[in-house]
């Protein structure tokens, strides 16, 4: 990998509550705002805010060239000019979490509240498949068998689901480990487990493997794939990680140490980018 060094990280200040992050089809970074808001950052650092009533949290690239949001009851879509349409979910308080596209050109999403497994097409139309109860659905990705991948992290186990809904879960070697983020590369899923402070890897097939963080009190959030491995956020440590295919960590302190790392993606140039809780946005580049 070609090193990074944690004197080029960059903040740029935005308003309240940055969550989740994604690469936009325009190019620009997209972030979620808990206190209620979508914002938009260009690589130029131009900052864009648009309101939105409630807690947004994951955010990821639609289908339609628009931008999708879980958001309490309601999965959101947004258009690169910001026209905002809300979908409300057939139950109450399901509380909607991770969201991804799947392999079918739906949006494919998590109900913690619930337990439930969520689809949506790009015209609203909402499908939902029963998880065990009180499992805690958290991030959902598409894997590299064109199958649904996601955490369920009360059930301590990682969740396969076909396109058209049938299920499987598998369970963590380590007990507590309470996944959260999930993230593809070419021939497995990389997870991380907030509660173990470990990284989790675990093939098509169902075979995992998990490596413990240095620090194993970090608390490790999300994690997006990168060229030759992962990077993810230690929410709990205020650093970025980096984890290659074969294990190998390293790790890269922020500039506040309680800046509470959530999100995170990479842009084309190999730029890392976080979404700080505190207020801010951070950019991590190559030395």
């Amino acid at each position: 990998m070609t090193a990074y060094r944690s004197s080029l990280v960059v903040e740029f200040p935005v308003a309240a509550g940055p969550y989740g992050i994604v690469v936009g089809p325009d190019a620009a970074l997209w972030f979620t705002r808990v206190p209620g808001g979508i914002g938009r950052l260009t690589t130029a650092g131009e900052v864009t805010d648009h309101p939105v009533p409630g807690r947004p949290m994951a955010i990821t690239t639609g289908p339609d060239g628009a931008l999708w949001f879980t958001n309490e009851d309601r999965v959101g879509r947004i258009t690169t000019t910001g026209e905002v349409t809300g979908f409300d979910l057939p139950n109450p308080g399901a509380g909607p979490y991770g969201i991804t596209t799947g392999p079918d050109g739906a949006l494919w999403f998590t109900e913690m509240n619930a337990s439930k497994l969520g689809r949506i097409t790009p015209g609203g139309d909402v499908t939902e498949f029963d998880l065990p109860p009180g499992a805690f659905p958290a991030h959902i990705t598409t894997g590299p068998d064109d199958a649904l991948w996601f955490t369920l992290n009360q059930a301590n186990a990682i969740g396969r689901s076909t396109p058209s809904g049938d299920i499987t879960t598998f369970p963590l070697p380590t007990a507590a480990a309470a996944p959260v983020g999930i993230c593809a590369r070419e021939d497995a899923l990389w997870f991380v487990e907030i509660g173990a402070g470990q990284i989790g890897r675990i093939t098509p097939d169902g075979d995992i493997t998990e490596f413990p963080l240095p620090d194993r009190t970090a608390r490790p959030h999300a994690i997006t794939a990168g060229p030759n491995g992962c990077w993810f956020t230690e929410w709990g440590a205020g650093h970025v990680g980096w984890i290659d295919q074969n294990g190998a960590i390293e790790r890269y302190p922020l500039p506040n140490p309680k800046s509470e790392p959530h999100g995170i993606t990479v842009t084309d140039d190999g730029a890392v980018w976080i979404a700080l809780e505190t207020g801010s946005i951070a950019r991590l580049t190559r030395g």
